[in-house]
């Protein structure tokens, strides 16, 4: 038996994938044990908000989880994990890496600067240790690249459509190059529920996003009002392509496959 509550709150980001995934849970089309009350942030803050145990169930960074898998379970949906849909080492000066500029990213927990990292040590290792990583809120780096505020960073989301049309070079795919040394899906982020309120609730919470997702991907408008409100860009057709590149098969479950990329991933950090 688990513990009691009287609401569930919820911390997603306001990304499309996440809202497409959870909106008719949020708007109760979908019954849930409790009552919803729902939190949006941006990724590195659901990281922490899950750090310091203020969510009873969040999507967070799969690169996080290792710190609080004594709190918190995965759920098998409501995730971000696939092919072809990692985070971009971009610059605002040129293709290539340069260790003597610091490195932005999008937040210390977030799978993104493992995978850099993860990059980094494969690839660059005789170098030299490039500057100490800058963290900064992954909308705010993306502009300060545009505005070539800075040099280089990680950049995640919807600007893995934009980058080329805002005048950024790439330096590295950084799922891609996982994608090809490991053979395995990118383990973005993972749907977690607060172990305290016990097994059944995090099975019949789990079974609550599949439904939410199944009825997401029954109706004919893909993209909607309630999506379009909470995106970061008010370009229909990159939010579309958002949801087309970080919503499939494994947010509805990560199955044997998942699983195993999730224990590469962990292995690793």
């Amino acid at each position: 038996m688990g513990e009691s509550v009287v609401m569930l709150a919820l911390g997603i980001s306001t990304c499309p994938n996440d809202t497409f995934i959870y909106q008719n849970l949020i708007e109760g089309k979908v019954k849930t044990p409790f009552p919803i009350l729902v939190e949006y942030a941006d990724i590195q803050t659901l990281n922490e908000k899950v750090l310091n145990g203020s969510l009873d169930m969040a999507k967070i960074s799969c690169a996080v989880y290792p710190l609080v898998k004594d709190k918190y379970r995965i759920l098998d949906s409501g995730g971000a994990m696939g092919y072809g849909c990692g985070p971009l080492l971009l610059s605002s000066v040129g293709n290539d890496f340069n260790a003597e500029y610091p490195v932005h990213l999008p937040g210390k927990n977030t799978t993104a600067a493992a995978l850099f990292k993860f990059w980094y040590k494969t690839i660059h290792s005789p170098l030299p240790t490039p500057h100490s990583p800058k963290y900064t809120r992954f909308d705010e780096l993306y502009r300060n690249l545009c505005e070539k505020k800075i040099e280089q960073g990680v950049t995640i989301h919807e600007h893995r459509f934009t980058w080329e049309k805002d005048g950024l070079c790439l330096i590295a795919d950084l799922g891609a190059f996982w994608e090809q040394e490991l053979k395995a899906p990118i383990p973005l982020g993972c749907a977690v529920i607060r172990r305290s309120l016990g097994e059944e609730l995090a099975g019949e919470m789990d079974l609550c996003v599949k439904k939410s997702l199944q009825i997401a991907w029954e109706r004919k408008e893909v993209v909607n009002d309630f999506i379009k409100e909470l995106a970061q860009i008010d370009d229909d057709d990159v939010i579309l392509k958002h949801i087309r590149m970080f919503v499939n098969e494994y947010s509805m479950n990560r199955g044997s496959e998942g699983e195993s990329a999730l224990g590469i991933f962990f292995s690793l950090s």
